[in-house]
């Protein structure tokens, strides 16, 4: 079947995950994806969070689903006119090194539109490639203290928290497909390519819009409301049986709700409370709030995080339990939904990834394993620059490949 993205071409000097996560995304939705690969180590990635032996990490197994491995020393003259090669066949090409990187390679954009015209140039850095801050390295905890989310995050009055997602990176990674896709889009009309640049300082910020709106209002920072909502009963986590750190279920059935919070009230059997005017609002009255949460939380402590979410979901709660990686990963309406699928490693074996989160109807997924390093080196160089085996052992007995 054919796929969306079908007869595009990236080629990846991505690494690690701001930047794999966004060609990730294109490969899934079906673009060929030829990823450039220093010959001896690979991307970096591939040995974080080490593994026995030299085996490939299951970070670098998460992010490069899909993608074809080629072995290329761009340091090298003789590598850097192979990598043209494949720039004149190419539509993207997407890059996450540091700054000044892809430039001292001699790859800069003007180079590589010169090259091809039509290219798309796709870059991550950490705070873009102007401004005060862009000679800044980043990670995604450090894009995403830039970006406002740690200071959104953590308890009333206690220190700004880390939030445990790399919404930082693969965030950004997010931002960048919309980039290009919408590149592509343009190149339709123009006949021409452009750079797609995404900071992930930026991308944050936009995460961030909706904490720090009231700012505009009241010029003053809004304060961490941890996993409440400003003492409002009915929001926030709830410990569940059988008591376990992962087992609490989180709800948002405010009063002003409605429908959501008579269905709460009657779910854990209070619905008497409806009848009195403080509980039935009990939106400017803390001590009813807290009284109405310990209530919601005795009938919680009687169900196991899965039940609690099954009850009060069906009753038009939102809700839902606080799934942690082993639920995930095990959890029967994900794996029907295709986000947790397992693949068939060659040096792994079988081995749980998370799959695509974008269903199109018409192009389907099916997600392949992560290419062993120079994997396709081969097959990619024969097909884009025509050299054959001979002249392969050549490029290899000089570093090149």
């Amino acid at each position: 079947m054919d796929k969306a993205l079908n007869g595009i071409r990236v080629i990846d000097l991505t690494q690690f995950e701001a930047g794999t996560s966004c060609t990730q995304m294109m490969a899934w939705l079906g673009a060929d994806v030829i990823k450039i690969e220093e010959p001896t180590r690979g991307d970096p990635g591939r040995s974080v969070q080490g593994v026995p032996g030299d085996m490939d990490s299951s970070y670098f197994l998460n992010l490069n689903n899909n993608k074809r491995s080629v072995g290329l020393n761009l340091k090298t003259e003789e590598g850097r006119k192979i990598f043209f090669e494949l720039v004149k066949q190419g539509d993207i090409v997407a890059e996450n090194l540091a700054p000044g990187a892809l430039e001292r390679l001699g790859l800069g954009y003007d180079v590589l539109k010169g090259v091809n015209p039509k290219i798309i140039l796709a870059r991550i850095k950490g705070f873009g490639t102007y401004g005060p801050y862009s000679n800044i390295k980043s990670f995604d905890p450090v894009a995403q203290a830039a970006g406002g989310a740690l200071c959104a995050t953590g308890d009333p009055g206690g220190p700004p928290v880390r939030p445990g997602i790399t919404i930082g990176d693969t965030g950004t990674g997010m931002h960048t497909v919309i980039g290009i896709l919408a590149a592509l889009w343009q190149r339709q009309t123009t006949g021409k390519g452009q750079v797609v640049e995404v900071s992930m300082q930026d991308a944050v910020v936009n995460f961030s819009r909706i904490w720090m709106n009231s700012f505009n209002e009241t010029k003053v920072s809004p304060p961490r409301r941890g996993n409440g909502w400003g003492g409002r009963a009915g929001v926030g986590t709830f410990k569940s049986a059988p008591g376990g750190p992962d087992d609490y279920i989180y709800l948002t059935a405010m009063a002003r709700r409605g429908r959501m919070w008579t269905a709460m009230l009657t779910t854990i059997g209070r619905e008497e409370l409806l009848e009195d005017p403080i509980y039935a609002d009990p939106s400017d009255h803390p001590e009813a709030s807290a009284e109405i949460n310990a209530m919601i939380e005795e009938w919680t402590m009687k169900h196991t995080k899965q039940e609690g979410m099954r009850i009060l979901g069906e009753a038009g709660v939102p809700c839902s339990a606080t799934f942690n990686a082993e639920d995930i990963y095990y959890d029967e309406h994900l794996r029907e939904r295709e986000m947790i699928v397992t693949i068939d490693h060659p040096e792994r074996g079988e081995f749980m990834v998370p799959g695509c989160p974008v269903k199109l109807s018409d192009s389907p997924v099916t997600v392949t394993p992560a290419p062993l390093l120079g994997a396709h080196t081969a097959e990619v160089l024969s097909e884009f620059a025509g050299i054959d085996d001979a002249r392969l052992a050549e490029l290899r007995d000089a570093s090149v490949v």
